[in-house]
């Protein structure tokens, strides 16, 4: 007997908001995203005050799990460098996936453009994390300049995510060297 557990509309919303803006981008119709999610557009408005409030909320309840992908677990016994690469070991394992179309929140913040909607300050927020990340294992591993190197390492970052999500590049056999040339050049160990 198999139990089929039944999305709520707000559940259904927020997934269809995922799945729709990485796969098409945050331009995709209310009609569309209430189509894919089976609800209707009152009911979309009764649960998210605008499509903003709902891509937001789709990006917000999605970063602790993109994040748990991404990073390695705190005090996992490795070094700063080790956990550093640990992250693009993650970026290049998973642009080898056929529906790999880069950072959903770096894609946001170009799409959007606008640094105030409600959506492009979550992906700001998770990206700036990201960097905070770097910054963090960068100082334990002794960098010569442990904030330059953590935006060294997120431009790297972003731009490998964005060169392999548009299909311009692979990462196999170039993120690692590169990112291993930074951390050499700033005395990580």
């Amino acid at each position: 007997m198999t139990t089929e557990v039944k999305l709520s509309s707000r559940e259904r919303l927020l997934e269809a908001a995922a799945t729709l803006t990485y796969r098409d981008g945050v331009n995709i119709g209310v009609e569309a995203l209430c189509k894919a999610a089976g609800v209707s557009k009152r009911s979309m408005y009764q649960l998210f005050a605008s499509k903003d409030e709902l891509l937001a909320a789709s990006l917000k309840e999605r970063a602790s799990a993109y994040v748990a992908t991404l990073l390695p677990a705190a005090d996992d016994g490795r070094s700063p460098r080790e956990r550093i690469l640990h992250v693009f070991e993650q970026v290049e394992s998973q642009a080898g996936a056929p529906e790999f179309r880069g950072c959903r929140y770096l894609a946001v913040q170009i799409e959007l453009k606008d640094q105030s909607h409600p959506a492009s300050q979550v992906a700001r927020q998770v990206k700036e994390n990201l960097t905070t990340f770097f910054r963090t294992e960068a100082e334990q591993g002794g960098a010569d300049d442990p904030g330059l190197l953590a935006r060294q390492l997120s431009m790297v970052f972003d731009g490998a995510s964005a060169r392999a999500g548009i299909g311009a590049d692979s990462l196999t056999g170039l993120i690692t060297p590169t990112v291993t040339t930074l951390l050499d050049a700033a005395g990580v160990h």
